[in-house]
């Protein structure tokens, strides 16, 4: 494909980013330099159109294919528009649902170098996170001046790879040279606190801030421990210097794609970095920004964490939905889901229909797109269209998997009519009020769900959490993406149901207070069957099956 790519070069040039300005990556990729994303992030300029979806299948419905093909519709109308998207984590590159670059004719270039490591982003986000660690361990084993009670420590290692070994281990381990044995384990870098901080600091020293109020633990007596007390920040941010500046590369098309920051939406808050979406909006007239799995996780998150730290507004919100999708929550089961089945599409609608409810109660105008694939029967389709317009929602079809931007030009065209219509976006909540108010406002307004429910950690986390004085913080909801609930295996519309809090952490670095829910896990493990059993790398240098 880098045959019919313009250089990057000339990709920044037509943003508005001149050619000096870049730090250049080869001849298809670049990094926008800090101080040149600060200078040309000036007053908002363009229309913020949020990309989410309903509740996804294990398989995943497009959603970044969708919003690849809505930046090249925009495009195609002669609208300057850049895409806002999240960085691959190679755990998932690897496991069940492959790359995170799209597919077919609506990509991101140089696709796979994207999903294979990019520039470098995450794994500077890793070492500075494992360096955190290494510092406290090394703490401990010279003496412990600050009185660590290690049971308390709760910065665990990092690597961007599904590997549930590794959740929980012991370390130390060999002698008394080996450092403290004491239990630790491993989160996926996507999950890490650094990702998050990375993601919505707005320059060098909130960066530095962050970093320094991040909460490793607590002393014997209750005091927590920040990565300052360890004299850590300044190498921690000296490794992420780079990282923190914006990637831009293009669509298979053309259309500038700014690339940024990767956390998951069913841990973390699931979106592109505030430094790359700012500079998106002050250079397009749109800018096509996706959150991370479902309304319920990535959307809610956006408006709840992301407009408030970025000072953001949705002016329209595209929800993603699939036939394949429709017949999950309408009972098919695996082995149906690529045949026509009309009767459990009508049913898996109540599905949608949800996230319809979630996104007008977060207050941007909503638009369904269906992402159609070869199998979709014209009844089902049918169905969809009705159900949509029944609900006085904008639907339209997107075929940019087959088509390119050609086939999302319909798409980007009711999505600037809505973004020209645009509301404001309501956080749910108000910061000031108590942790459990926010999270059932979540559970109950969003998910739909009768209660929560605590458990004696979690009740003992937050009496911590209000004695330390964190209340005033949003709440980032960690829970599985397969449900509307904290269960994967209840789909559709689950009603009168309540859902469970586990934990409770405070990411005083990140600013938010997050919630583990059900069984969720903070490393993913890989399938049966991995992607990685597919991908090869011929003797020609060519490397294929990645997705």
């Amino acid at each position: 494909m880098e045959g019919g790519l313009k250089p990057v070069v000339e990709v920044a040039e037509e943003l508005g980013i001149p050619p000096d300005s870049l730090n250049l990556y080869g001849k298809w990729k670049a990094k926008v330099p800090f101080e040149v994303a600060k200078r040309l992030s000036g007053s908002r300029r363009g229309k913020l159109i949020l990309v989410t979806a309903m509740t996804p299948t294990p398989w995943g419905e497009g959603k970044t294919v969708t919003a690849i093909g809505l930046g090249m519709g925009l495009s195609k109308l002669g609208h300057r528009s850049v895409v806002c998207l999240r960085q691959p984590s190679m755990g998932p590159v690897f496991g069940i649902k492959g790359g995170a670059a799209g597919g077919g004719k609506s990509t991101v270039e140089p696709m796979q170098s994207i999903n294979l490591g990019f520039t470098g982003d995450i794994n500077a986000i890793g070492i500075a996170h494992n360096l955190l660690a290494a510092v406290i361990d090394n703490h401990l084993f010279q003496g412990n001046e600050l009185g660590i009670d290690w049971r308390t420590i709760n910065w665990p290692r990092t690597m961007d790879m599904n590997d549930r070994s590794l959740r929980s281990t012991v370390i130390g381990l060999g002698g008394k040279a080996d450092g403290i044995p004491r239990q630790d384990g491993f989160i996926i870098t996507a999950a890490s606190e650094v990702m998050a901080i990375l993601c919505l600091s707005r320059d060098y020293a909130d960066l530095k801030e962050r970093l320094g109020r991040i909460t490793i633990g607590y002393t014997r007596d209750g005091k927590p421990i920040h990565a300052a007390n360890l004299k850590a920040v300044g190498a921690m941010a000296s490794v992420l210097k780079e990282a923190i500046e914006p990637n831009i590369v293009q669509t298979i098309e053309g259309t500038p794609v700014l690339i940024h920051g990767g956390p998951f939406a069913n841990i973390a808050h699931g979106t592109a970095s505030l430094i790359s979406i700012k500079l998106g909006l002050s250079l397009a007239d749109y800018c096509v920004v996706e959150a991370g799995f479902a309304s319920d996780l990535g959307a809610e998150k956006f408006v709840d964490i992301a407009c408030r730290v970025g000072d953001l507004n949705v002016d329209a919100a595209m929800i993603v939905a699939s036939v394949r999708a429709l017949r999950y929550h309408g009972g098919a089961t695996k082995t149906e889901l690529n045949q026509p089945n009309p009767d459990a599409v009508r049913k898996g609608l109540s599905n949608l229909g949800k996230h319809i409810e979630n996104v007008r109660t977060l207050g941007p105008m909503p638009i369904v797109a269906l992402n159609k694939f070869r199998d979709d029967a014209e009844d089902e389709i049918t169905l969809v269209e009705s159900f949509c317009k029944g609900q006085g929602i904008p639907f339209a079809i997107s075929t940019a998997y087959e088509e390119g931007g050609q086939g999302a030009v319909e798409l980007a065209r009711q999505a600037a009519d809505a973004a020209k219509r645009s509301q404001r976006s309501k956080p749910l909540y108000p910061l000031e009020a108590p942790i459990e108010q926010k999270v059932e406002a979540i559970a109950r307004d969003i998910y739909g769900a009768s209660g929560v429910d605590y458990s004696q950690d979690a009740k003992k986390d937050l009496q911590r959490l209000n004695s330390l004085g964190l209340v005033n913080q949003p709440v980032c909801m960690a829970k599985t993406p397969l449900s509307l609930t904290d269960d994967p295996n209840k789909i559709g519309r689950p009603r009168e149901f309540n859902v469970l809090v586990r934990r409770v952490h405070a990411a005083t670095g990140a600013g938010f207070n997050i919630t583990l829910m059900g069984d969720i896990v903070l490393m993913p493990g890989l399938p049966k069957v991995p992607v990685a059993e597919n991908i090869k790398l011929d003797d020609d240098g060519t490397i294929t099956g990645v997705f």
